[in-house]
């Protein structure tokens, strides 16, 4: 599609997760710099939208997974008598794809061939070019090359009130230096040990940060928590299960450092420019790692996969993972505590 049409009405399509809306962000934010005057839908999840509530220029419609049947009956009757011209159909799941079918567009654009699964081909009438190994992000920004942006430097401009950020400011008030450990990840094999992120904690408190520990209402991350807590010597401010998502962007927006496995808020912290230390096992962090601190990343995923596949991860499926319940233990304190030194003198250097 050419950078000279005249699209009035582009509609987004990625339902989940909280990590690839966030990559999302900056894709549809280039598109809208690239076509200011049209409007831009978004379907997305439950979940995700709370995230991206208020995102500027773009109407949010939620698909709810969880009502099954009646989530895509709803679709077909909000989007009854538009027509949008051009779907951008970011995502490859099956439920995705049948949520495709009710979104009437002109141009339907999905996936090339190599990363189509789950039928997703059949749902598109046009097709993103091939990439080499990109990146999840890079990905996304393959679709707005199709509606004529060049990529440049990457931004984001996240949607938040002024009391999400008031209340972030007031938790973290006292300190000068706020170090995050967001240390849950969507599934708990990709976690690491609470008592090596204690260690993590016990440290950065020497060297003047207060700990805050952050994440959601699961059972699984609240248990996470406490472990840490009942591991480290530090004092730790515990805000798991205690925030809202937009006020989590403030916390991560207004900390110096993130430690945090292959998680939503490690993302987030992205966005809003604050460093993130990643600790990868399971996938490739060159496909799913923090975009801006790729060079922070402590991993054993390319030393599992090449044990596991008989091969180098370069000559496997992009974006095969490792598997195996205990992959994050190969992580040791010593090389995130030499990662956590190295961040810290680095963007001291580059804040003087």
């Amino acid at each position: 599609m050419s950078a000279k049409l005249n699209l009035k009405e582009i509609c987004i399509l990625r339902l989940s997760a909280i990590g690839d809306v966030c990559h999302a962000v900056a894709a549809v934010q280039a598109i809208q710099r690239q076509h200011p005057k049209a409007a831009i839908t978004w379907v997305i999840g439950k979940v995700e939208a709370m995230l991206l509530a208020d995102l500027p220029g773009v109407e949010l419609v939620i698909f709810d997974k969880k009502q099954g049947k009646l989530a895509y009956q709803q679709l077909k009757q909000r989007f009854k008598g538009r027509q949008f011209d051009v779907l951008l159909h970011m995502q490859v799941a099956l439920r995705a794809n049948f949520a495709a079918a009710c979104i009437p567009a002109k141009v339907k654009v999905g996936f090339d061939w190599h990363r189509a699964k789950e039928a997703h081909s059949l749902f598109i009438n046009k097709k993103i070019k091939p990439q080499h190994e990109p990146h999840v992000l890079d990905g996304f920004f393959a679709f707005a090359h199709c509606l004529g942006v060049t990529q440049s430097a990457v931004e984001w401009q996240m949607p938040y009130q002024d009391t999400d950020e008031a209340w972030a400011k007031q938790q973290l008030s006292e300190w000068s230096k706020v170090f995050v450990i967001a240390p849950a990840a969507s599934k708990k094999e990709r976690n690491w040990l609470p008592e090596r992120y204690a260690v993590l904690a016990d440290y950065a408190q020497t060297k003047g940060f207060k700990v805050v520990l952050s994440g959601g209402p699961t059972q699984m991350e609240q248990e996470l928590a406490a472990q840490i807590i009942e591991h480290s010597q530090a004092d730790i401010l515990n805000l798991v299960g205690h925030t809202t998502l937009k006020q989590l962007l403030c916390v991560l927006k207004h900390a110096d450092l993130v430690l945090a496995p292959d998680t939503g808020p490690a993302h987030m912290a992205v966005t809003v420019g604050t460093p993130v230390i990643g600790l990868y096992a399971h996938s490739n962090p060159k496909r799913t790692g923090p975009y801006l601190y790729q060079e922070y990343v402590v991993e054993v995923y390319h030393q599992n996969i090449e044990q596991q596949c008989g091969k180098p991860a370069a000559q496997l499926p992009w974006g095969k993972r490792a598997k195996g319940a205990d992959l994050m233990e190969q992580i040791t304190v010593e090389s995130v505590l030499s990662m956590f030194e190295h961040v810290v003198q680095k963007e001291q250097l580059l804040n003087e």
